[in-house]
């Protein structure tokens, strides 16, 4: 039941915990998009990084979780919201339960990004139908970078300085010199 203060109704709500997964391989400015926006329904954020074996990346573990980190001091200090950095291995659901999430926080670019998503989302939703996906659209300024592109472009020695941190553009370069 609502209280009353002034004559208007507040509620007391807490916030949930949201987990955002992804390889970051590298991390983007895409990424960090959608992490900034992302702080402003949580309580806490957690920033899982896929070991994600399959996809060869670029970047050791270790590599990406501290470009994660990084960029992550700055947006706790600006947001007040806790930020953890994880890597995981096992099922998202899985992690999503250990760490206590109620929300997994997705970002769209296209109509691609969706088909994949909605299919992941049913199938999250048989796993625990308590935990909701969220998505968060890119800003259009965005909505082109995808790590794949950007590394293709650091490797051939092109300027990504407007779709990476300078901390993870200075990372690639260094990886391809």
């Amino acid at each position: 039941m609502p209280a009353e203060a002034n004559g208007q109704e507040t509620y007391s709500m807490s916030k949930p915990i949201g987990l955002y997964p992804g390889t970051f391989d590298p991390l983007t400015m895409g990424h960090v998009d959608i992490i900034e926006r992302a702080v402003k329904f949580v309580d806490g954020l957690v920033i899982g990084v896929a070991v994600n074996r399959d996809k060869g990346p670029l970047f050791s573990l270790e590599e990406r979780v501290a470009m994660v980190r990084h960029e992550m001091d700055r947006i706790e200090k600006q947001s007040g919201v806790k930020i953890t950095v994880t890597p995981f291995e096992n099922l998202l659901m899985q992690f999503a339960e250990e760490i206590g999430a109620s929300i997994i926080i997705r970002g769209l670019r296209a109509v691609s990004d969706f088909e994949y998503e909605f299919q992941m989302v049913g199938m999250n939703q048989a796993l625990n139908d308590d935990i909701e996906t969220v998505f968060l659209m890119a800003d259009a300024r965005y909505q082109s970078i995808a790590s794949r592109l950007v590394k293709e472009i650091a490797r051939l020695g092109g300027d990504i300085s407007s779709f990476a941190p300078d901390h993870v553009a200075d990372a690639l370069r260094k990886k391809y010199s």
